[in-house]
């Protein structure tokens, strides 16, 4: 049989409008979900693979499908951690990190703690998610009580989260990037401090201004004071509760894969539960069981903490993952069809200069974030299309890893429909959109990328010259 037809640029372009302005439809104007845009934007990409480019419906159908296996391992994750955060909030985890921040941490410096502490956390696990569905989760509830804004708390939150998971050894991404680029893994991890480390400084100083903005909440006030009392009456917060999370950060410290290390921690908040909580399981085993599968309804009688408190559960996962489905879908089509291909070669196609290089792997790492709905294709499509792009023009290959990890890692949380901002948003219980405009270090640091590019600093060549 005869090969499809290379879609021309105006033909791949069809799918690609159609998505934009579907989401823009059904986002900024209905101010519903992502979910039906995307399916008609994957039927539109279908009918354009089959009676366009002529390709047998049997590929289109193989590539969808090949490209919801990709999305499998983000979705078991997904689903450990509905788990996780029944079980964590029932036996009283996240309650007592919450009561342990409201104890330490004040409005004026709370945003900027937040980033800081998600930071270390996820340097030292290297999982963004993680930290987001345990220490952020927690914070989420701090800065609550607090009077924060959630969209700001939120924003730190995943700004701290990918900072450390952008230059930690033990990060997935960080691993893909420098590995489908061909740099060396500790090189590619000291090149982005060039990018990395100004975007933190500069988003710490805006969460110190706006925290010393923030109104004071004195120990007395009926907010903190409530929710200390609802935690104080609802759970037993000993100390012992630490070991659930203890036991995931040393798993994963201990490079465990995260699905397990997050199955552990809800294994050992389920013992938690039934030994220090057990107002919270009457039943014994069953009411875990329904904790885990249905999550956590709070009953303290204050609306605050209920509302924080009730969630989780497998089922509190499941918009999420139909998300995920749906976004994955329209990538599979895309790729499999080539058009998503021939979107990135034009973008290739006006790279002239190194400045414009760096520039056409950002713009594709926020596209593919945006039309592949995953951060991980979004990684290792631009490092595999653009290697040999970069070594034409004599530059290193941590150039491209960095530029890669600045745009496709970082932009991810941003784009609600992308695996990592649905996951973000179902984790903290804050919408995508309104924590993205406070997640500074994620938008800044694409630009500081562009300006390295453009300018030519710490942009280093294959080989340093020989001294005349």
């Amino acid at each position: 049989m005869p090969s499809p037809p290379r879609p021309s640029l105006g033909v791949s372009l069809i799918p690609a409008a159609a998505l934009v302005g579907l989401l823009f439809v059904s986002i900024a104007l209905l101010e519903s979900s992502g979910h039906i845009p995307l399916i008609a934007a994957a039927s539109v990409a279908g009918l354009v693979s089959v009676w366009v480019l002529k390709q047998p419906w049997r590929e289109v159908e193989a590539g969808l499908i090949e490209s919801i296996k990709h999305a499998l391992p983000a979705i078991l994750i997904l689903m450990a951690v509905g788990l996780l955060i029944g079980a964590w909030i029932a036996s009283g985890v996240v309650p007592l990190l919450i009561y342990y921040g409201l104890k330490i941490l004040a409005p004026s410096y709370f945003l900027a703690a937040s980033c800081l502490v998600c930071g270390i956390v996820s340097l030292a696990t290297g999982s963004s998610w993680s930290t987001a569905a345990t220490i952020g989760l927690a914070l989420i509830g701090v800065g609550q009580a607090l009077g924060m804004n959630p969209g700001m708390t939120a924003g730190a939150v995943v700004s701290g989260a990918y900072f450390g998971d952008k230059l930690s050894p033990l990060s997935d991404t960080t691993n893909l990037a420098s590995g489908a680029a061909g740099a060396d893994l500790f090189e590619h991890i000291r090149h982005m401090l060039w990018t990395t480390l100004p975007a933190l400084g500069v988003s710490l100083a805006i969460y110190l201004w706006l925290g010393f903005g923030a109104t004071s909440v004195s120990e007395s006030s009926p907010a903190y004071t409530q929710m200390i009392a609802a935690l104080e009456s609802g759970f037993d917060l000993t100390p012992w509760l630490l070991l659930a999370p203890t036991v995931v950060l040393f798993l994963i410290a201990r490079k465990t894969a995260p699905l397990p290390a997050l199955l552990a921690g809800t294994a050992v908040g389920s013992i938690l539960l039934l030994v220090f909580q057990p107002q919270n399981a009457p039943a014994g085993a069953a009411s875990v069981i329904a904790v885990l599968y249905e999550g956590f309804q709070s009953q303290t009688g204050i609306a605050a903490v209920d509302e924080l408190l009730s969630r989780g559960g497998l089922t509190s996962m499941m918009d999420t993952i139909a998300l995920i489905l749906c976004a994955f879908s329209f990538g599979g089509v895309m790729e499999a069809s080539g058009m998503l291909g021939r979107l990135t070669e034009a973008v290739l196609g006006l790279a002239k200069s190194a400045g414009s290089l760096i520039a056409a792997v950002v713009v594709s790492g926020l596209g593919l974030n945006i039309f592949g709905g995953d951060q991980y294709l979004a990684v290792v499509l631009p490092g595999r299309m653009y290697k040999q792009a970069f070594a034409d023009r004599d530059l290193a290959a941590k150039n491209l890893s960095r530029a890669v990890e600045d745009s496709a890692t970082l932009t991810s949380p941003l784009v609600p429909w992308n695996t990592c901002g649905a996951y973000m948003a179902t984790v903290l219980g804050v919408a995508t959109f309104s924590y993205a405009p406070f997640a500074f270090l994620n938008l800044l640091t694409p630009f500081i990328s562009l300006l390295y590019g453009f300018t030519g600093w710490t942009i280093a060549p294959v080989r340093t010259p020989k001294p005349s």
